[in-house]
């Protein structure tokens, strides 16, 4: 059977969830804060929730499933980036002087958003593809293993793709490398935390939905958008 997405009660749903978390962690990190010693992007109090997303979604949909929504994700970066250029370098209104303002918090530097959807992109495939390996390997049991173990994984290949291409030879490698283990760690633990949150998640998203999928014989191609034929 085929199944398509209005088939699920919350598919959908926790679709819009985590474009919205992707959006609004971006605009978030343009700010970069500081609590003790520790600097990091505004985006990171919000950002390691998409991975919670992306562990549920593999976990309860499977790969393909999942897949889907990281292009969704992918492409909304996109158009979020092009439309806040768009209207950076639109004339501004004479009456209107906040045009600097707009340019310093919401201005296109291609560099930065090279760096966030890459290392997006990059991340969410890791973390699907390993949560998916793991649920086969441990049969389904332990799913505590696999939601931190793909995220150790896929957020340190998001953090570090992420750091080395927006501030690689912008500020000394010793705050660079602050950066990266400060906002690893912390999305590292904000997963540990929140582990009892995704189990209860995932138990009544399975049961509504009458999903647990296993990624036996799936086609781990990121590229390939086809849908998944049960």
């Amino acid at each position: 059977m085929l199944e398509e997405k209005n088939n699920f009660k919350y598919y959908d749903i926790i679709t819009g969830l985590f474009v919205s978390v992707l959006i609004i962690s971006n605009i978030a990190s343009a700010k970069v804060a500081r609590i003790g010693v520790f600097n990091f992007d505004g985006g990171t109090i919000l950002f390691p929730i998409s991975y919670i997303f992306g562990d549920i979604l593999t976990e309860v949909y499977g790969y393909a499933k999942s897949r889907r929504i990281i292009w969704t994700g992918f492409f909304c970066l996109i158009l979020m980036a092009l439309t806040l250029a768009a209207v950076q370098y639109l004339p501004a209104a004479k009456d209107w002087a906040n045009q600097s303002a707009y340019e310093t918090i919401l201005g296109f530097v291609p560099r930065l958003v090279l760096a966030s959807i890459t290392a997006y992109w990059l991340g969410e495939f890791t973390n699907s593809f390993v949560l998916a390996k793991m649920k086969v390997w441990t049969g389904g049991k332990h799913l505590w293993t696999r939601t931190i173990g793909s995220t150790i994984f896929g957020e340190a290949v998001d953090t570090l793709v992420f750091s080395l291409i927006a501030f690689y030879g912008t500020m000394p490698f010793s705050a660079v490398a602050n950066l990266m283990g400060t906002i690893y760690v912390f999305k590292v633990l904000f997963e540990v935390v929140a582990t009892p949150l995704t189990y209860k998640v995932v138990s009544f998203l399975k049961r509504e939905e009458g999903m647990d999928v296993y990624d036996k014989n799936t086609n781990f191609n990121p590229f390939n958008l086809k849908q998944p034929v049960k």
